[in-house]
Order: structure tokens, then sequence, then C-alpha cells
């Protein structure tokens, strides 16, 4: 793959993307599988508030505070999976001007991969679908077993997968363990407020910046 060159003479960075709440806005997905799961399970579910808090943490960082022991965990992930194999994974929409800014940035040679706690096989059905998913190198989630399923562990894969150092790559994301997993490798990166974390919590993340809108990323990314 050829590397396009800035100005003076340094490579473009590689961007690692979120998907829930930075590329698309999948709230109906996860929530109603969610409210699935633990309707199965017998737990009350909460109100639509709380659920959407729960978006962005791996399932069983949700789920382990309810359930407790591990085999209840799972089946609640089963559950869970049981409607966004079916449903969930096509109930997103995407967020107004990220197809734009996203193509726009490829066309400046920027290389780009989502680096998500879904899990992969999910994420890469989700991304082979969407209409610019054809320009991410590399979709790095969750494993279905969850050893991997922290945004440490999967900055840090991808940063093995694509044969990167840290100062090569900017991580952008709508939530702190976004922030969090960046700044545990070292990376450069951008809390979105388009999503679901919001200005308060990626602030106090340490997020290095903050873009209101897609189209700024442009500028930031310069």
């Amino acid at each position: 793959m050829s590397v396009a060159l800035q100005a003076g003479g340094e490579a473009r960075a590689t961007l690692f993307f979120d998907m829930d709440g930075t590329l698309i806005d999948s709230e109906v997905g996860i929530t109603t599988c969610i409210a699935h799961a633990l309707q199965k399970m017998g737990h009350p579910v909460p109100p639509q508030e709380t659920l959407q808090g729960w978006i962005g943490p791996s399932l069983r960082t949700t789920f382990t505070p309810l359930f407790g022991d591990d085999v209840r965990v799972e089946e609640a992930v089963a559950y869970y999976r049981e409607r966004f194999d079916v449903e969930g994974w096509r109930e997103h929409t995407l967020y107004p001007d990220i197809e734009a800014t996203v193509r726009a940035l490829h066309g400046r040679g920027h290389r780009l991969a989502v680096v998500t706690a879904k899990n992969e096989p999910h994420a890469r059905r989700i991304v082979e679908h969407l209409p610019f998913g054809g320009l991410f190198d590399d979709v790095i989630g969750s494993t279905p077993d969850g050893s991997r399923s922290s945004k440490a562990q999967l900055v840090g894969e991808a940063l093995q997968r694509l044969q990167l150092q840290p100062a090569q790559c900017w991580m952008i994301g709508d939530r702190r363990m976004d922030i969090e997993g960046a700044r545990h490798h070292g990376l450069r990166n951008v809390g979105v407020l388009w999503g679901f974390g919001g200005e308060a919590e990626l602030i106090e993340a340490g997020a290095d910046h903050l873009a209101r809108e897609p189209a700024q990323l442009l500028a930031l990314l310069a």
C-alpha cells in the first residue's frame, strides 16, 4: 500500500475509529438487544437513559454487575446475540456528514481502521454493509469469548495487527473508554460529541481534542 506524505515528508497518521456513537448511531439496535436479554433473564429493564449509558463498554462489563456469576453473564450475552444476529446489527443509522468526512480523510491518504468493543464478527458484518466500509483497512473488535474486550487491549491488537507505532496513530471515539485506551498506549486522540459519552466524560478521561461535528475532524487532523 502506498503511503501519502504531508508537505514535510511525514507519513499521514493512521486513524482508529470507534464504531458505536462515532460512525453509526446504534442506540436502537443495542438497547433493544440489551432489553431482550434482560427480559429473557427475568431482570427488570431500566429506563432508556440507563440503557444508553451501557453503549460502549463490552457486554460482559455491562452484565456482570447485574448477574454476578459467569454462567448467568454468559447466558445474558447469548440472549443479546440471539437478537443482534438477526435484527440488531441492522438497526443503526449513519451520523450526518460522517461518510463525507471519512471519505475526505481517506482521500488525503490517511490509513483507516475500526477499533470497537463490539465483537469482531458483528463489527465486520456492519462495516461490510456501510456505504464507505471499503475504506477501512481492518476491523478490530472484541473476541466472542471476551478474552479481548477492553479498549486498551483492542488498541494494542490494532497496533500489532497493522504493525504500527503509537506515534503514527490517532484514536477517535465518543466514550471515555476510547480516550483511556488511546492514552494507555500513548496515542493522540479526539473525543467526539455527537455520540453517547458527552463533553464532561471525555474531558475527565483526558481527551486531547473535542469535535462537535464530523467535519471538525478535517481541521483537527490536518
